[in-house]
């Protein structure tokens, strides 16, 4: 686990609803210093950090139907179109909790086949896993995947953070079809590293650069 560059995982989310302009400048300088795969920033930064990254490696991200996944699927879909006309490559959209829960599953499927067919882009799949039982993950996980989503994402952030067991329980039922991303609350190495080591292909975090310097630097109080 020692050889990971850990920088490659690091989705460098800035979802604190007071984010400001000057925030999302630095948040896109920290990836394309450190070479994070995105910064994800909420639908109305997606111009500004496109701008600002335009011509770099690190993708846009923004979330869809976040936190809750309680809007409407018209809503949501119209949300992930826009981001992608200003410049978002990555979509991570929350499933309808409430849906999964009374059993209807047909339309979380309608609703995440629609937003990966009309996108086509990269759709991470939130589902929230401190919320649902194990039952209720592994059929989201399916629906999920059968519809298309390219990750599955264990949480917003908002109703807790990821596990170790989720991601593991996630990367057993998956089996490697989609790329598991583990978010909220990862704040230290260990953490991170834990969670690659479960089955994490992403790490969506705001400490992502703190991250960067305890592997660099472990000597370092960060």
């Amino acid at each position: 686990m020692s050889e990971i560059d850990i920088a490659s995982y690091i989705d460098n989310s800035l979802l604190s609803p007071t984010a400001i302009a000057q925030e999302v400048e630095q948040y896109c300088q920290q990836a394309n210093q450190f070479g994070f795969p995105t910064v994800c920033v909420y639908p109305s930064m997606v111009s500004q950090a496109t701008e600002l990254l335009q011509n770099k490696q690190t993708q846009v991200c923004t979330v869809v139907g976040f936190p809750t996944g309680a809007t409407t699927s018209a809503v949501k879909l119209y949300e992930a179109k826009e981001a992608v006309e200003n410049g978002a490559t990555e979509l991570a959209v929350v499933i309808n909790l409430g849906w999964l829960k009374i059993g209807l599953y047909d339309k979380i499927y309608q609703e995440i086949a629609e937003i990966c067919s009309e996108t086509r882009q990269t759709v991470k799949a939130i589902l929230e896993t401190n919320l649902l039982t194990d039952t209720e993950k592994r059929l989201a996980a399916e629906i999920c995947m059968d519809g298309g989503a390219t990750y599955l994402e264990t949480s917003t952030g908002w109703f807790g953070g990821a596990t170790v067991a989720d991601v593991s329980y996630l990367n057993q039922l998956t089996k490697g079809r989609v790329g598991i991303k583990a978010s909220g609350g990862i704040r230290t190495l260990e953490q991170a590293l834990a969670l690659i080591e479960a089955g994490a292909t992403r790490l969506g975090t705001s400490h992502g650069v703190n991250l960067v310097k305890q592997q660099r630097d472990p000597v370092r109080n960060i």
